[in-house]
């Protein structure tokens, strides 16, 4: 496949984000290596449906989908893949603009056969213009970025971050697509986890399957004012907790959290001793950012116990949806 045709798939979710959706179609609509199709891709609101659809209504290029599955961002994304056509499915957040080759670094990754997946760079755009001292990088994750510990250049990885994302459609033919009741809800607690699950049941299905992250292939992710702040970092954290348990329940603690034991291990560790040493030689933020890492571990731990609790209970449920090929078969 040396050219393959590449679907991008946004999904929305409210009106409040009407400028930053816009921004992330045009940044689509100017790649250096033009998309087949932008999909939107609208979760189960009707105002937000039909304004998109009068705003795109000329431009053949962008089509305007409602989510055909339940609430949330994986039965979004697994609407947005039924109805692709390209041989590539990529994903971005409807809250960033991706630079002019992010595309075209994507289409270079899959040159490749083994290759099922790529992933990017994920970078913050903070509403206050610069980074809060106290937010450690190796927590940019709770903001939907790119986080200090992840290895430079293009590299094999466990799974990609789905904001920045692309998926071989043939990824989604043996593995099924993302798991619905693991990924975000709308307005509900900041779950995620959705394509850390696939990613490994994708590697169960296809042990020969390479994922990679290119940190050439850059978006630039807004990070509104309410998420600079402790309170949402917490509660980010706290959620991850939860998420890692179901997916742990779906694939086994040993590859759902294999990843993690590294991140816990050697890099917060790390990151805390440059708390520290800054701290000591008076730099900003040095004390605060060595303290979230801390509170950070010990809430996202928390959710983890309960959220294991609940799932031994049977109070979680998820399911995997199969995804059509491209005969309109499910796989």
């Amino acid at each position: 496949m040396s050219d393959p045709d590449i679907s991008v798939v946004i999904c929305v979710y409210t009106e409040d984000r009407w400028e930053d959706i816009l921004a992330a179609v045009a940044s689509v609509r100017t790649q250096s290596r033009p998309a087949r199709e932008t999909l939107l891709v609208v979760d189960h609101n009707e105002t937000l449906l039909e304004r998109l659809t009068r705003e795109y209504k000329e431009v053949e290029e962008v089509r305007v989908l409602a989510n055909a599955g339940p609430r949330g961002l994986s039965a979004g994304r697994n609407t947005g893949i039924a109805a692709s056509c390209g041989e590539i499915i990529a994903f971005l957040d409807d809250d960033a603009v991706a630079e002019r080759d992010w595309l075209r670094h994507f289409a270079s990754a899959y040159e490749d056969p083994r290759v099922l997946a790529v992933g990017g760079r994920t970078m913050p755009v903070w509403a206050s213009g610069r980074r809060p001292a106290w937010f450690p990088e190796e927590f940019d994750w709770v903001v939907g970025c790119t986080y200090k510990g992840l290895p430079p250049g293009r590299v094999r990885v466990r799974n990609v971050l789905g904001g920045n994302a692309s998926f071989r459609r043939t990824a989604f033919e043996v593995a099924g697509g993302f798991a619905t009741g693991i990924g975000r809800d709308g307005d509900k607690r900041p779950l995620g986890g959705e394509e850390t699950e696939l990613c490994i049941r994708l590697a169960r299905a296809r042990p020969d399957a390479v994922v990679l992250i290119d940190d050439r292939a850059v978006i630039h992710h807004r990070v509104p004012e309410p998420r600079e702040h402790f309170a949402y970092f917490r509660t980010r954290t706290y959620a991850e907790g939860l998420s890692k348990a179901l997916v742990a329940r779906s694939v086994g603690a040993g590859k759902g959290l294999e990843s993690e034991r590294r991140y816990t291990t050697r890099v917060l560790p790390a990151g805390v001793a440059r708390g520290l040493r800054d701290a000591l030689l008076a730099r900003p933020g040095g004390a605060g950012r060595a303290g979230a890492i801390v509170a950070g571990v010990l809430t996202a731990a928390g959710g983890y116990v309960l959220g294991s609790v609940r799932a031994r209970r049977g109070g979680v449920s998820f399911s995997i949806v199969e995804i059509p090929d491209a005969e309109g078969k499910s796989a």
